[in-house]
């Protein structure tokens, strides 16, 4: 199977790819209303600017644990015979605990604005649909190209 072809390096550029996205789509949110809300999150504290290294520090271990994450329920590594339901279901409420901790820790938002918290949910919902979308469209192109290796090889 491929999943034993993996090295230390597929997870690292696993990392970092997970890393480049939360920071673009920070960038995105930071150009749209942080002059708006850098009173009010710590993620925002320069504005328009951009982010402190204390941000993009938290950003890169959140991108981490997501890795860690999709490595641990997302493949057959350690978890062979769960069911895909339950190991997204996993999968997902592990990062949206991480996300409440840190939104604690880190002062990301204040903790008791309904409004923020809906904000995050309401991003959080659309950048998960993305990501389905985007690995649904993966796997797709993956399962055709391996329809026409496998057509290749019979003929």
């Amino acid at each position: 199977m491929m999943e034993n072809n993996k090295t230390i390096f597929t997870y690292i550029s696993q990392v970092f790819a997970t890393f480049g996205i939360i920071l673009l789509l920070f960038v995105l949110f930071g150009l749209t209303i942080g002059d708006s809300v850098k009173e009010y999150s710590s993620l925002f504290a320069l504005g328009r600017q951009g982010f402190s290294i204390a941000t993009i520090l938290q950003l890169f271990f959140l991108a981490v644990i997501i890795s860690l994450a999709q490595i641990t329920f997302l493949t057959d590594r350690w978890i062979q015979n769960l069911a895909l339901i339950l190991r997204n279901i996993l999968f997902f409420t592990t990062v949206i605990l991480t996300i409440v901790i840190f939104v604690i820790l880190f002062d990301w938002f204040p903790i008791d604005d309904l409004s923020a918290w809906a904000g995050f949910a309401l991003s959080f919902a659309a950048c998960t649909a993305a990501s389905v979308a985007i690995s649904r469209l993966k796997e797709k192109t993956e399962n055709n190209k391996m329809e026409q290796a496998l057509g290749r090889m019979q003929k």
